[in-house]
């Protein structure tokens, strides 16, 4: 899979609304691309899709690599009698990251059309005003009885519409920026699909015995990875997710990938992250560790549950976390190549 196939692929991703609760669309993907490259999956009751692999050592740990599914949004918490919708938010979304713009809503029946509202600016305090989600609502046009034909309810859940996702390439052309809203996770997927495709065009095993997983309801605090976790009780357990660059973290946007050494629910397996650097560098790059306040994966959720023996969390880097992200476009293959030595060729367990 070339990069221009991927972006593709992350194009197609994009266009699947997901949040929450309602990743089928993006499932739905996964098992077409997993049928395609040659790979049987099964799906588990709470909706995770799972690729088991065997591995050259086969009495080795077994090693969960997770991208999830699922996407921040919002849900609606109630409908006025107008058929305007109050909502907050699904994971880490904040009014300010989306502006009034068009949004969709996933109703049970159908989806529609709305638009995101905030107010007028005709208010003697406007230029002050800090905007909260009980400051927001959606305007749908539509009244009470045809929301619910539609099947719009407290607990419909809604994102902003496919045609402002992206991506979007720009910047120098010989090593462009990509952004859209959000990478996250939809660039794990298809990193995890990359790695899946590399290993059956190259006929090589994993070193360890492997589950690539497809988790839900990460952004709500990873649900789906922990009924995973519980089920099939890895001893590793990976997040294949971004780097936010918060203040303070000294990660740069040039197309290195970053490793996790500590969130705020852990602190990550450090030969893991020693691992990664070193397959980082035999791939003819360099792993950027960082440790970060007020983030948390997959792996560090499962972690702290007690679900898992040990985690790792690792990817590319990215800006404007939770919004509009941008990411350096080398940085995905760096991402592939990094993870084909460590799943392939890092026996980091002598």
């Amino acid at each position: 899979m070339t990069i221009e196939t991927a972006l593709d692929l992350f194009k197609e991703l994009l266009a699947a609304p997901s949040p929450s609760g309602r990743e089928e669309g993006v499932a739905q993907i996964v098992r077409t691309k997993l049928d395609q490259i040659g790979f049987d999956h099964e799906t588990d009751g709470a909706g995770n899709l799972l690729v088991r692999l065997g591995g050259q050592e086969v009495d080795g740990p077994l090693i969960c690599y997770a991208a999830h599914m699922d996407e921040i949004g919002m849900v609606v918490t109630s409908i006025t009698s107008t058929g305007d919708l109050l909502v907050d938010r699904t994971g880490g979304l904040f009014p300010w990251k989306l502006g009034e713009g068009p949004v969709e809503v996933l109703g049970d029946s159908e989806s529609i059309i709305g638009v995101l509202s905030m107010g007028s600016t005709h208010t003697a305090n406007a230029a002050n005003q800090s905007v909260q989600w009980s400051d927001v609502r959606i305007l749908t046009g539509l009244t009470t009885s045809q929301l619910a034909d539609a099947g719009i309810r407290p607990g419909s859940t809604a994102v902003p519409t496919r045609e402002v996702v992206g991506p979007v390439l720009f910047g120098d052309p010989a090593d462009p920026l990509v952004g859209a809203w959000t990478f996250d996770d939809r660039m794990g997927i298809v990193a995890l699909l990359r790695l899946l495709q590399t290993l059956k065009a190259i006929g090589v095993t994993p070193l360890y015995p492997t589950l690539i997983a497809f988790t839900v309801h990460e952004e709500g605090g990873g649900h789906g990875a922990k009924i995973l976790s519980a089920t099939e009780m890895p001893d590793i357990f990976v997040s294949i997710d971004g780097s936010p660059i918060p203040p303070g973290v000294p990660l740069s946007l040039d197309g290195r990938p970053g490793v996790w050494s500590k969130d705020r629910l852990t602190h990550y397996d450090q030969r893991l992250v020693r691992a990664f650097c070193a397959s980082a560098t035999a791939a003819g790059t360099e792993a950027q560790p960082a440790v970060f306040a007020q983030a948390a994966s997959d792996a560090s959720l499962v972690y702290a549950a007690g679900g898992v023996h040990r985690t790792a969390c690792f990817g590319h880097v990215r800006e404007n976390s939770h919004g509009y992200e941008v990411a350096r476009l080398s940085g995905f293959d760096r991402v592939l190549e990094t993870l084909v030595h460590f799943v392939t060729e890092n026996n980091f367990e002598e």
